[in-house]
Formats: structure tokens, C-alpha cells, sequence
């Protein structure tokens, strides 16, 4: 497994902290809502707006009501015409040791899986514990190969 500097781990920490900060602070609203905020606190009409942006303004109508998903070049003329920059940024659902440690366990259990069902057909039936331990063999052997091994569900 190639290592991470530590720079880079520390990046990625301080990305997905602002980006969680980010999702709390807009609430889950809708671009569009946060879109009409910002511009009716700027006191800006949708026609100024649109004008300003370069789009119709039956397009900034859409998007406040949510009736349209703008794309992002739309989206970038929209926010640069009300002094906004647009940040996209994935935010990881869980911490990076935690998603690979789920995806060796979910390979781990589908190969101990196939190996149970073969010894189902010599009429062996293997103890809990026993498969147990080799789901965890296998997934820390799995979390020590190269990371194309983890993620090749075809393995």
C-alpha cells in the first residue's frame, strides 16, 4: 500500500472539515434557495441578475424554484454576478481508514463466502469461529496488498 505524507493526510483532514462545516452552515437548502437569498439581500431583481449573469431570466426563475438544475457553467455565471465563487468539494462519508477497512471486510466476507461454499459441497461444515477469523485474516491480509486489490470486485 503506497503511504500518504503527512501533509497529505493533514489536507485532506482540513478539506473534509471545512466541507462538513460548509454542509451544516446551508442547512441542505437547494442552491437555488441559497441563490435567491443572497440576491434578494443584495436587493438585485432576477432580471438584474440575469442580465448581469448573461442567462434569461426565465432561467434564474427556474433555478430559485428548484424547477431546474443548473449546470455548471451556468451556475459559475450566476455566482460570479452576485460576487459568489463556487467550491465543490467531495466530502468523505466516513474517515479514510474506515472506507477501506468496510470495502476488505466486504471482499473478505464474499471470498470466505465462496471458500464455504465449497466445503458446503464436500459436505463440511465449517465452525462460526472459524470463518469469523478467516473474514478477519483475509481482510487485513486485503488491507496490506495494493489498493487495486481492495477495490477489484472481480477478484
Amino acid at each position: 500500500m503506497k503511504s500518504y505524507s503527512t501533509s497529505e493526510k493533514l489536507l485532506i483532514e482540513e478539506v473534509m472539515e471545512a466541507a462538513h462545516k460548509a454542509r451544516i452552515a446551508v442547512r441542505g437548502l437547494a442552491i437555488g434557495v441559497l441563490i435567491k437569498s443572497i440576491r434578494l439581500q443584495l436587493g438585485m431583481s432576477q432580471k438584474a441578475l440575469a442580465k448581469r449573469a448573461g442567462v434569461p431570466q426565465s432561467t434564474i426563475s427556474r433555478i430559485e424554484q428548484g424547477q431546474r438544475d443548473p449546470n455548471l457553467s451556468t451556475l459559475n455565471k450566476i455566482l460570479g454576478a452576485i460576487s459568489c465563487d463556487l467550491v465543490i468539494v467531495p466530502l468523505l462519508q466516513d474517515s479514510i481508514n474506515a472506507i477501506r477497512r468496510k470495502q476488505a471486510r466486504k471482499m473478505a466476507e464474499k471470498q470466505v463466502r465462496y471458500l464455504k461454499g465449497t466445503m458446503n459441497l464436500e459436505d463440511q461444515q465449517p465452525d462460526s469461529r472459524f470463518i469469523a477469523e478467516l473474514i478477519k485474516q483475509e481482510e487485513d491480509s486485503l488491507l496490506q496488498r495494493p489498493n487495486s486489490k481492495l477495490w477489484d470486485e472481480n477478484a
